[in-house]
């Protein structure tokens, strides 16, 4: 057990060494241009430096505005339709054609339609993370509430529980680490909608600073938000999974992520 834990730190943690040593080699003895790929040191550097302006924490603040509130607004909607459509199959049949369709259109091209319905702030940002986000917290909602087992809910009906006992006792232990898992993807989905809003119609946020940066062929301040943006993605990702060990602890995930720790 101790030697898998090792092992499972030492790996990932050799595995990104060799890869920091191979990029500052291949940037040193084939001298590439700084303004093209600057060695991680430069980047690290640039980062630090990042840190240090208090612009940048106001940017962050917008961009995590954005992703947040349009996940939430996301979660709400898919896990209310989702449940809604797993019990009333009418409704299913009635919405399926805009479903498929709104499934298949690529939300980032939307993009543009959602800065000029809501306008350069704050709301068409959320709209947009909300639309990336919808769909794998809805699809998982659907199946996991159309899974719960017809015996079970036999059972419940034999004991004359009521609907609210059924949900709380039946439908939401059942449906939640299916909804979880989509709860997942939702949240990065959420944050790159944030960014490409911001990279489209943004006045502030970590998406337009990283446009001011590659406009200003600050290169190495480009990659510096790039990993602010994938450790506040990184963060946020680990909360839900967090969350789901917390409010699944019986589901199989949760027992497998116990063992190995």
């Amino acid at each position: 057990m101790h030697t898998d834990r090792f092992f499972r730190i030492a790996l990932p943690t050799a595995t990104v060494i060799a890869f920091l040593l191979v990029w500052t080699l291949y940037v040193r003895t084939a001298e590439v241009s700084a303004f093209i790929l600057p060695t991680p040191l430069q980047i690290v550097t640039a980062f630090i430096g990042l840190l240090g302006d208090a612009g940048v924490w106001r940017h962050a603040l917008v961009t995590v505005t954005e992703a947040v509130s349009g996940f939430l607004i996301a979660v709400l909607l898919g896990i209310c339709l989702g449940m809604a459509m797993a019990r009333v199959r009418m409704l299913e049949w009635a919405f399926k054609p805009f479903i498929v369709c709104l499934q298949l259109i690529p939300k980032i091209a939307l993009a543009p339609l959602f800065i000029l319905w809501f306008g350069f702030g704050l709301e068409s940002k959320i709209v947009i993370a909300a639309a990336l986000a919808f769909f794998p917290v809805f699809s998982n909602a659907l199946v996991a509430f159309r899974s719960v087992e017809p015996g079970d809910r036999d059972v419940f009906t034999m004991l004359q529980a009521n609907p609210v006992q059924r949900f709380v006792m039946l439908d939401l232990p059942t449906a939640l680490p299916v909804v979880l898992a989509g709860m997942e993807v939702a949240v990065v989905m959420s944050m790159i909608g944030a960014i490409v809003g911001e990279f489209i119609g943004g006045n502030e946020g970590l998406g337009y600073l990283a446009v001011a940066m590659l406009q200003e062929l600050q290169v190495p301040g480009l990659f510096a938000v790039i990993v602010l943006l994938t450790l506040i993605g990184l963060t946020l990702y680990t909360l839900i999974a967090q969350l789901r060990g917390w409010l699944t602890p019986w589901h199989a995930s949760a027992a497998r992520g116990r063992s190995e720790a």
